[in-house]
């Protein structure tokens, strides 16, 4: 089981960029599957985006086209580069780790998008 820790959170004005890392330390990083989600206030948790331990990468519909998410497992480290960022992308955004069915989440990191 691998223990996801988010960083790269922060303000940004509308229009900008910013990338957010999940290290994820802990045995058998490369057979894990990992999800960003993020959560609003008042509103549920959301799928965002999630790579495979192979790879394959799929994003939201919401954010396709702006998100992109990547693996190193060299660093053990699952990355996702936000461009093109706006309002509607600010929450506290999660990374969760899955290994066998069994899952982990991160403590989460704040985003905040300006207009």
């Amino acid at each position: 089981q691998v223990q996801p820790v988010e960083s790269g959170g922060g303000l940004v004005q509308a229009g900008g960029s910013l990338r957010l890392s999940c290290a994820a330390s802990g045995n058998l990083f490369s057979g894990n599957n990992f999800g960003w989600y993020r959560q609003a206030p008042g509103k549920p948790r959301e799928w965002v985006a999630g790579i495979t331990s192979g790879g394959i990468t799929n994003v939201a519909d919401s954010v396709k086209g702006r998100f992109t998410i990547s693996r190193d497992n060299a660093k053990n480290t699952v990355y996702l580069q936000m461009n093109s960022l706006k309002p509607e992308d600010t929450a506290v955004y999660y990374c969760h780790a899955v290994y066998r069915s069994n899952g982990s989440w991160g403590q989460g990191t704040q985003v905040t998008v300006s207009s």
